[in-house]
């Protein structure tokens, strides 16, 4: 929609190295804090003992609610990225019929970043115990679900300003593939805790791990193919199609996701 020159390429990527070597630092360097404080047989040993404990009914029922509640949030955001596609891939044939159809991705982007920011972990009040600043900032894989929520909205801020034709700046083309592309480096370090019990818990964390890696294959496809149908390049049209496809394909596999 707001195509710019190949020119301008190399300043634009510079940024993508500082977002992800910030990534990388602040994921790395918490497990290595853990592991300087805790040995590594110890470490070894406590998920041992998580893995194999029999747990009480009332621990159980937790596990299974905390296992649907996950599952539901992840198919109810892969139907948004999957309906934020369609939108797209459709969006030229009924932009002059329809013109609401162009704040589509951003009403997806809004809404599914709303709705994970407050649901994603409900021992936070109001839902729960917690209080967010303790549960938030004390916790490695809520902080990352807020994590994700805040790329979400901003996504849905810058898209629906371009949309509105209140943004043209060039760089604002370019906000949508560097925080795609940061979230997806960021799926590859994210912790998830609810396999870590039960006698399957290292083939369920297996397959966690797996689907989260790729959501991460996914979410650079779009970052990449989003990036460049913005260009000038001559296969433009090409990429135009090809990322929201690559979104499509990202919410079949949130809805898919199982633990």
């Amino acid at each position: 929609m707001y195509g710019f020159k190949c020119a301008e390429f190399p300043r634009v990527f510079l940024g993508f190295p500082l977002i992800v070597v910030s990534v990388l630092i602040t994921l790395i360097s918490q497990p290595m804090a853990r592991s300087q404080d805790h040995p590594m047989d110890h470490e070894h040993g406590g998920m041992s003992m998580m893995m194999d404990e029999p747990m009480d009914p009332a621990a159980q029922a937790k596990l299974l609610q905390d296992k649907k509640e996950s599952e539901f949030n992840h198919h109810l955001a892969g139907f948004f990225v999957l309906l934020a596609g369609l939108f797209i891939l459709f969006e030229e044939p009924f932009m002059n019929r329809w013109p609401a159809v162009r704040y589509a991705l951003p009403f997806c982007f809004l809404l599914s970043g709303l709705f994970v920011f407050m649901f994603s972990d409900t021992e936070l009040w109001p839902f729960g115990p917690k209080n967010w600043r303790v549960g938030v900032f004390g916790n490695l894989e809520v902080l990352q679900h807020k994590t994700f929520a805040v790329i979400l909205l901003i996504l849905g801020v810058i898209e629906a300003s371009r949309a509105r034709g209140v943004l043209k700046a060039a760089w604002s083309a370019w906000v949508f593939p560097a925080l795609a592309f940061a979230g997806s480096i960021l799926l590859l370090f994210h912790v998830h805790n609810a396999g870590m019990h039960g006698a399957n818990a290292m083939n369920t964390m297996e397959r966690i791990q797996m689907q989260h890696f790729s959501y991460a294959a996914a979410g650079v496809g779009i970052a990449i193919s989003k990036g460049l149908s913005d260009t000038q390049l001559k296969a433009r049209r090409v990429f135009r199609i090809l990322w929201p496809l690559c979104m499509i394909a990202l919410g079949v596999l949130l809805m898919l996701y199982v633990e």
